[in-house]
């Protein structure tokens, strides 16, 4: 039904129309006394046998909503009840900034992926964690936080701290952002000689701003060279970070079925051709640091297969979003569904026995 629906009516519609309505009719329901938990209900990945910890939080399942679509901290209560088990807003800057201009998002429907150059558009920090305040126990609830584009690179770490002492107490974990091609400068900051005094500055603020230790990843690119990827998890390791979210969008074009003129949109692409990279990507990491931190994978990630895929390569936890966008509100409970299922036929009787051994 969804499929039809898209293919008569939505495709029509300009992605990012469609993302604003979708967002308003998130919120709505949110604005229902009961509608969300009843959701939940419904939705919520409910088998045992699914269930994640890790960054000392209890997740329902290893899939989660990734960074870009709750860029304002407005509907994570809603999508959490549609299935996600966790969702992860933002990206959210030090300052309000509008983003680049319009047309911004763009459909390759052939591709199933989508190409954006959003450019961190959101209300910023302070608004973020005003909505975050006083949220309700139920949806596991990341922070993602970029660099607010008029602040120089040389400033970078104060913008970045700036959101983590306004975020840190809300947030159920962090995430650094230096990875989006949308920002100009932003990937130069994943180069060790800036990542380390970041991310530093970044674990400083979050421990002296909320009332325990929130746990803190780092978001890489999938253009980045192997030897990068290396000594991105070196980094990590040396600092004690938590985990990495393997990967953001990629700049590369080649192979797209689509429109030759809609494929050569700048901007970050993602969806089904990020996929071979961003398991290869994933696979570097795992036999780099093992189980020393948890490895979150997102990139191309349309399917249950897709997902016990990535948790047989080392994922801990994985994410998707672009699949929602082709596979409708009820892709993420679709997806839990057939996992278990997989799962019961497996030899595993968890999913996290499922991770691949180091």
């Amino acid at each position: 039904m969804y499929r039809l629906l898209f293919s008569l009516v939505i495709a029509r519609i300009s992605a990012e129309t469609v993302h604003h309505l979708t967002l308003r009719a998130l919120r709505a329901i949110q604005a229902v006394p009961g509608a969300a938990p009843l959701l939940r209900r419904v939705l919520a990945p409910r088998d045992p046998a699914l269930r994640v910890h890790a960054l000392g939080l209890d997740f329902p399942s290893p899939l989660g909503l990734a960074a870009g679509f709750d860029k304002d901290a407005v509907a994570y209560e809603a999508l959490g009840a549609f299935g996600f088990g966790h969702v992860e807003i933002g990206t959210v800057t030090g300052r309000p900034q509008p983003g680049n201009p319009r047309p911004r998002l763009f459909r390759l429907v052939r591709d199933r992926a989508v190409i954006n150059r959003m450019g961190f558009n959101n209300a910023g920090s302070e608004a973020a964690a005003a909505r975050l305040r006083d949220r309700r126990p139920g949806t596991i609830v990341g922070v993602n936080i970029g660099k607010t584009k008029v602040v120089p690179e040389a400033e970078a770490a104060a913008d970045y701290v700036a959101s983590t002492e306004r975020l840190a107490p809300h947030a159920d974990y962090l995430v650094v952002n230096v990875s989006s091609p949308n920002t100009p400068g932003l990937r130069n900051l994943q180069a060790v000689e800036h990542l380390r005094p970041l991310l530093t500055a970044v674990r400083e603020a979050a421990d002296r701003s909320a009332p325990r230790r929130v746990p803190l990843l780092v978001k890489i690119a999938p253009d980045l060279a192997d030897a990068d990827v290396d000594a991105v998890a070196d980094l990590a390791l040396d600092l004690g970070l938590d985990g990495i979210i393997a990967t953001n969008t990629t700049i590369e074009r080649s192979g797209l079925r689509s429109d030759a003129a809609l494929a050569k949109e700048t901007g970050g692409l993602s969806g089904a051709p990020l996929k071979d990279r961003s398991l290869d990507v994933l696979r570097r990491l795992r036999d780099r640091v093992g189980d020393r931190l948890v490895l979150v994978s997102v990139g191309g990630v349309e399917s249950a297969d897709d997902v016990w895929e990535r948790v047989r390569a080392g994922a801990t936890l994985v994410q998707g979003y672009t699949g929602m966008i082709y596979g409708g509100p009820l892709w993420a409970h679709r997806v839990h569904r057939d996992l278990a299922r997989r799962l019961k036929t497996s030899a595993f009787p968890t999913i996290t026995a499922a991770r691949r051994p180091r």
